[in-house]
C-alpha cells in the first residue's frame, strides 16, 4: 500500500472515529434528557437558559439573527426529534453566541415533520410564535421540555400554550388563531425538505455569497463542521 493510500485510509478511520464519538455524545444527551423527566409538562424547565441564549438577537418569524446577515444557515427540524433537541443544546449555541450575535450569520428554522401528526401541531404553534417575534424562543424552550415521541404532549393545547407563554408570546388569543392557520406552511416546508433529498432530522443547508444557491450539508458532525461550512459560504 502506498503512502498516499495509507494516508487516505487513516483519514477515513479518523473521520469515522470522530463521527462515532459525536454519536455517543448525542445518545448520552438524549438518554440523560429522557431520564430527567417525562417532558411535555406545563411546569417548564430551562426558561432562564433560553432567555440568556437568545437575548438581544433579533427574531423575525423563524429567522434568528440580522436579516441582512451575509450567510443563512437553514435547519430542517422536527420538534419531537430528540437528536434535534441535543443539537439545540450542544452544537448550535456556540454559533448563536458568536456568529449570529455578531451579525455574520442568520439561522432559519424550517419544520420537517417526519415523526408524526403531533409534530405538525407543534410546528404550527412555533410558526405562530414566530409571527409575534418569539419563534426561536418557542423552539428552544420546547426542546428543553421535550417528551416521548408521539406520546400526546406535542399536540396538547395546555403544554403548547405554556411553551408560548414561557417564550414570551404576548397575545395568546392571536397565537391560538394563527397556529391553526400555519399548518399548510408546516406541510410546505416538510415537502421542501423532501424535494432537497433530506430524509432525517436535523438536517442543514447553507446559503451565502460563495454558494450557488442553497448548499446541502446534511447532518454535520460538530459545531466545527458548521463553522467551516459558514466560512466557505461567506
Amino acid at each position: 500500500m502506498s503512502y498516499a493510500d495509507r494516508r487516505s485510509r487513516l483519514l477515513q478511520l479518523a473521520a469515522g472515529a470522530a463521527f462515532l464519538a459525536l454519536a455517543v455524545v448525542l445518545v448520552l444527551i438524549v438518554v440523560s434528557s429522557s431520564n430527567s423527566g417525562d417532558g411535555g409538562d406545563t411546569k417548564l424547565e430551562g426558561g432562564a437558559a433560553v432567555r440568556k441564549l437568545v437575548e438581544g438577537i433579533p427574531q423575525h418569524g423563524m429567522l434568528l439573527g440580522d436579516p441582512k446577515a451575509p450567510v443563512a444557515l437553514i435547519e430542517f427540524g422536527d420538534l419531537q426529534c430528540p437528536v434535534c433537541a441535543a443539537y439545540s443544546e450542544e452544537i448550535l449555541p456556540e454559533i448563536m453566541e458568536t456568529r449570529v450575535r455578531e451579525g455574520e450569520v442568520k439561522i432559519d428554522f424550517r419544520n420537517f415533520t417526519i415523526i408524526g401528526e403531533e409534530s405538525v401541531t407543534a410546528g404550527a404553534a412555533a410558526l405562530a410564535a414566530g409571527a409575534q417575534g418569539r419563534g426561536w424562543s418557542f423552539v428552544e424552550l420546547f426542546y428543553r421540555n421535550q417528551g416521548g415521541e408521539n406520546s400526546g404532549y406535542a399536540g396538547d393545547d395546555a403544554f403548547l400554550e405554556a411553551v408560548a407563554r414561557g417564550a414570551g408570546v404576548k397575545d395568546l388569543a392571536e397565537w391560538n388563531t394563527d397556529r391553526e392557520e400555519m399548518i399548510p406552511a408546516v406541510e410546505e416546508s416538510s415537502q421542501e425538505a423532501q424535494r432537497l433529498g433530506f430524509d432525517g432530522t436535523p438536517t442543514f443547508a447553507v446559503r451565502g455569497r460563495e454558494t450557488n444557491g442553497i448548499e446541502l450539508l446534511g447532518t454535520p458532525d460538530s459545531t466545527g463542521d458548521l463553522e467551516a461550512a459558514i466560512d466557505e459560504a461567506s
